[in-house]
């Protein structure tokens, strides 16, 4: 079988949701030889954390909080039979910074958990998951994390 999946990036806010997103996606990038990126977005202002409007996912001020986040979720990655982990951080939205990491990786498998397609603010205003599926050039997959 080709090795259609060469880049996996998943997205992680270092919550227990985004981490069960990344032992998923460490699962297939183990199984397919794929390298796996872990990306994260963080504001670079608490001015621009308050113009967000979503609260579907973990808010990170900095790039110092976003590394850190990054390197629990690699860890949790590696125990989850990934060999090649890479991390990435973007500032802005987790939506622009998940579709900067996927076109700058040239990833052909975009991993998000499902946290906030189902919440009215996420019906309403649109969800990371919803978002990305619609933008991505790629495949997305959306791993059930919540209910």
């Amino acid at each position: 079988m080709a090795n259609y999946y060469k880049t996996i990036v998943v997205g992680s806010d270092g919550s227990k949701s985004s981490l069960l997103a990344v032992e998923r996606a460490a699962k297939m990038a183990s199984a397919f030889g794929a390298t796996l990126v872990i990306g994260t977005a963080y504001y670079e202002t608490e001015a621009d954390a308050t113009k967000s409007l979503r609260q579907d996912s973990v808010t990170i001020l900095g790039d110092k909080d976003a590394l850190a986040n990054l390197e629990a979720a690699a860890e949790h990655a590696r125990q989850h039979g990934a060999k090649d982990v890479q991390t990435a951080t973007r500032p802005g939205t987790p939506v622009e910074a998940l579709m900067a990491i996927v076109r700058d990786n040239n990833a052909e498998l975009l991993v998000v958990g499902n946290r906030g397609i189902n919440s009215l603010t996420g019906r309403l205003l649109g969800s990371v998951p919803a978002d990305v599926a619609r933008q991505s050039d790629c495949d997305v997959m959306i791993v059930h994390t919540v209910s």
